[in-house]
């Protein structure tokens, strides 16, 4: 029998699978994402259906068919092990991912046989009041896999999350998912400016319905500590400790609360606890190498560094440093902070070649981009101590429109280091003119006019300011 290829295609754009979810590879490291669902399923065997469905995934997204299908085999295993009397209605997403998957194998038959079985179900459950429960499962598995794929995603995790709650309050898996959801975009909002949505009580709600899940334990500490009510959540952190002392997840944010409460030396034990579990987990090195530069920081502040020592934490951050940005090169603030780690240690080469490795690239977001030129030019002044580079920098931030911290920050030292020198007399129309440019990246048009009438009194004949001053006068 011949299948009409239109037909397939469009059926297997109907389907509800992680091939239709939107999830692009070029905001993972698919090596890293690989390890931390691996390292998932040892540790929480109640998800792996859900683990092996996307870990098919990821293996077709690195052209691995065949293990591909290998873990879709472990997937239905999982759900005659866990669901043995609802195998149909728990399989549609695995059944998606197989269809997409020997369509792509080009194995059309198969592909087709996989869609129909899918269609033939989708039909009985729509046909009785089971259709609805089954898709908030599904609305639940997108939502874990669009967490999975960082820092876009998790505002589509949350709405999956919040309708799957509209239909049932008390689940405990999507209390989870949208607590968690709420939290990274809050730590996002912390980190980059915008929209701050708290996000405690979906933590506290999602505690309440599973006490038992330490990693919402642990984020719900951690929320608390950032709420300045770190000894509340202490008790939190403690208990977990208590439940599950060997589980990799919970230890990383146990960690994380002690080295933000300045407790460095326990953090760094109970990271290579983790880290004897699961060895090649990016987000423990990226922990421990935060570790080991804020104890290098700690001695630099002392009256007489003892520089051996120094050199050590140093080292150690370093080499921690590299195997993260290896396992995932798309951890782009891990850049900007190695490049500081090497300056500390005052190797100032190595910090510029690393600053240049990341500003190369054509993949960063506008946010982390300004995040980086703020660094750099941070790096500029502080450490190469020139003014002028620095100057250049902070304003290729400013012209990057997205309003975040980083643009506000580059935007106030860079005004603050013109006016001063401009006050101090040392200051001639470049400065005047540069200044210029700054009002009229932040839309000070009125500013920007006088600037610019200022340094063409000076330099009368400068092309540049003519032209910019002509264009604002025209725009007003």
């Amino acid at each position: 029998s011949t299948i009409s290829m239109d037909s397939l295609k469009t059926s297997l754009l109907q389907l509800e699978c992680h091939f239709t979810w939107a999830l692009l590879k070029e905001h993972v490291s698919l090596e890293a994402l690989e390890e931390t669902i691996l390292d998932h399923i040892t540790f929480l065997v109640q998800y792996e259906i859900r683990d092996y469905n996307l870990l098919s995934y990821v293996n077709h997204l690195k052209n691995s068919n065949e293990e591909a299908l290998r873990n879709l085999k472990k997937a239905e295993e999982a759900i005659q092990k866990h669901h043995p009397d609802e195998i149909a209605k728990r399989s549609l997403v695995t059944w998606g991912n197989y269809a997409w998957i020997y369509y792509h194998m080009q194995r059309y038959e198969e592909a087709q046989t996989y869609v129909s079985k899918v269609e033939n179900i989708c039909k009985k459950l729509s046909s009785t009041a089971h259709g609805k429960i089954q898709l908030l499962e599904i609305y639940a598995e997108k939502g874990w896999a669009l967490l999975r794929f960082g820092r876009h995603y998790f505002e589509r995790a949350k709405d999956c999350f919040e309708n799957a709650l509209q239909s049932e309050p008390n689940n405990p898996d999507f209390s989870a998912g949208y607590a968690i959801a709420m939290y990274r975009l809050e730590g996002e909002a912390q980190r980059y400016g915008g929209e701050q949505r708290p996000c405690l009580e979906a933590l506290q709600r999602a505690v309440e319905l599973n006490p038992r899940d330490t990693t919402v334990v642990a984020l719900f500490a951690l929320e608390l500590q950032r709420l300045n009510r770190g000894n509340e959540g202490e008790r939190y952190i403690e208990e977990g400790l208590q439940k599950t002392p060997d589980f990799p997840v919970f230890l990383r944010h146990a960690a994380n609360f002690y080295r933000k409460k300045g407790e460095v030396n326990k953090a760094v034990e109970i990271l290579k606890r983790a880290l004897a579990l699961t060895p090649n987990s990016v987000v423990l090195h990226h922990q421990l190498r935060l570790c080991y530069r804020f104890k290098a920081l700690q001695l630099k502040k002392a009256r007489y560094p003892p520089q051996q020592e120094m050199e050590n934490l140093i080292q150690l951050a370093i080499f921690h440093f590299k195997i993260v940005i290896d396992k995932k090169p798309v951890f782009f603030s891990a850049y900007s902070d190695l490049a500081g780690t090497y300056a500390i240690g005052k190797r100032y080469e190595e910090a510029e070649e690393t600053f240049q490795k990341v500003l190369q690239r054509n993949d960063l977001a506008c946010d982390e981009k300004q995040d980086i030129y703020f660094n750099y030019g941070h790096f500029q002044q502080f450490h190469m101590k020139s003014e002028s580079k620095a100057i250049k920098y902070y304003i290729e931030c400013l012209k990057i429109e997205k309003d975040s911290y980083s643009r506000k920050k580059c935007s106030k030292i860079v005004e603050t280091l013109l006016k001063q020198k401009i006050e101090s007399g040392l200051g001639g129309a470049t400065d005047i003119g540069t200044l210029g440019l700054v009002h009229y990246l932040n839309g000070k048009k009125q500013e920007a006019i006088e600037c610019y009438e200022e340094a063409i009194a000076l330099d009368p004949n400068n092309e540049e300011y003519l032209n910019a001053l002509a264009e604002l006068q025209l725009s007003i």
